[in-house]
């Protein structure tokens, strides 16, 4: 176990100059560099040895800490990390734990104040921003003596590595949310529509449509009732996630790759949910990863697993390809999801072209992850040249966009365009109006 002064300790050292100083203007010169010499190496050792034994106090009230095992992690979001202090007495801590350096956290130290034995918990967060594997280190703590003149530092054993993922936190309110929709214990922002599948009856109330009363059933039973009727079971659903070159770029400091595999997954979860058959894929140049479509919370898992490692890569897309493949290998009729980006209508022109093979067999419903900061650029006026610039290159790009959109709805394409990082939300409404419409 180590030492560390206080602030405490180094105020005291610097007083004791102060006071060898005093006491050297006040005798005789010839004696006058003695006496601050021994007043200033007998007040300081006092101070040190005094340091020495406050530090050797804390051996005894030895603070105990102990971090909860580290589960898999969120990347763009705050996980919380918990750990657990007791002491036996009233103690001062410090506590690093030292977690990777890549990672956007609370800072370190933590600093408390324990008031007796009963334990206590302390909780901080960590903010990941790439997937992949990462070593957290040891815990490290000073816990300040009686004195307050040091501080006992050691280190206690808690390496391990931790996994970081796509938005699981995402997936697991999403979850909840859509339990209580199909529960009908949460009422939904709008009305999604009326569905295709007899569910059940129930009493009518306030804001229902009349068209949907039973009245048979309600002359029967001398109270109106209404038909809740419930989407299409056992639809296909298939997500195309674009990795190529428009998909590494940063958006809110992740990569638009990131924020295209948390709303996948938060889309395949709504397809599980809703008993359709999720299918997905990921591609650049070639189909890089195909899983083909199935029911089940069990599918969903795998996605996750075989999702997590995939990173963006700089090439270009062959949505043709990848098109080609869906044709040959989704017979049955299916909405087709591609998560991507747009620059212009030339540079889509290929993704127009696929996209208008899978008409008319398939659904075809195009997503692009649009930049904020172009948004921000386009609508902020200025007298300045260079920011005037930006703004028009800004306004164009925005402009070459929506006629790329133009086009593809011409096709019968339907299509999606929100920021990168809103894109989730928006995309599994869509995805519930489309079932609850009928339109598959």
């Amino acid at each position: 176990m180590g030492m560390v002064p206080t602030g405490r300790t180094y105020g005291l050292l610097l007083g004791g100059g102060a006071l060898a100083t005093l006491l050297a203007a006040l005798v005789g010169a010839p004696s006058r560099l003695t006496v601050a010499l021994l007043t200033l190496l007998l007040f300081d050792g006092v101070v040190l040895v005094a340091m020495l034994w406050d530090g050797q106090q804390v051996k005894a009230q030895r603070a105990t800490i102990q971090r909860n095992p580290l589960h898999r992690l969120s990347i763009g979001r705050d996980n919380p990390i918990t750990l657990h202090a007791q002491v036996s007495a009233p103690a001062h801590l410090r506590i690093y734990d030292n977690y990777p350096a890549d990672f956007d956290g609370t800072p370190m130290p933590l600093t408390i104040s324990l008031g007796g034995p009963e334990p206590e918990t302390i909780t901080f967060t960590v903010n990941p921003k790439q997937r992949g594997e990462y070593p957290w280190g040891d815990l490290q703590v000073q816990q300040r003596g009686p004195l307050g003149l040091a501080w006992a530092d050691w280190t206690i054993p808690a390496a391990e590595t931790v996994a970081v993922y796509p938005d699981l936190v995402g997936l697991n309110q999403l979850s909840v949310k859509l339990a209580l929709q199909a529960t009908g214990l949460l009422k939904q922002k709008r009305r999604l529509g009326v569905g295709t599948e007899f569910a059940e009856l129930r009493e009518y109330g306030l804001g229902d449509d009349p068209r949907f009363i039973d009245w048979k059933a309600t002359a029967r039973l001398s109270q109106p009732l209404v038909r809740v009727l419930e989407p299409e079971r056992e639809q296909t659903l298939l997500i195309l996630l674009d990795r190529g070159r428009l998909m590494t770029a940063q958006v809110q400091r992740l990569s638009r790759f990131d924020w295209g595999m948390n709303a996948a997954l938060s889309l395949a979860l709504a397809g599980v949910s809703r008993g359709d058959r999720v299918g997905l894929g990921v591609f650049d140049r070639t189909l890089h990863t195909w899983i083909p479509p199935q029911g089940g919370r069990a599918n969903l898992q795998q996605m996750v697993e075989r999702l997590t490692p995939i990173q963006p890569v700089l090439e270009e897309s062959d949505y043709l390809a990848t098109a080609t493949h869906v044709a040959q290998q989704q017979h049955r009729r299916a909405l087709v999801v591609i998560i991507t980006d747009i620059v212009d209508a030339t540079a889509s022109a290929e993704l127009l072209s696929a996209l208008s093979r899978l008409r008319p067999r398939h659904l075809p419903f195009c997503i692009t992850l649009r930049d904020p900061t172009m948004d921000r650029q386009a609508h902020q006026f200025t007298s300045e040249i260079s920011t005037a610039y930006q703004r028009a290159v800004a306004l164009d790009l925005l402009s070459q966009r929506e006629a790329a959109f133009a086009r593809l709805k011409q096709r019968g394409v339907l299509v999606l365009d929100a920021p990168a990082h809103q894109i989730s939300e928006p995309l599994v409404e869509s995805y519930l109006r489309i079932k609850s419409q009928g339109r598959l």
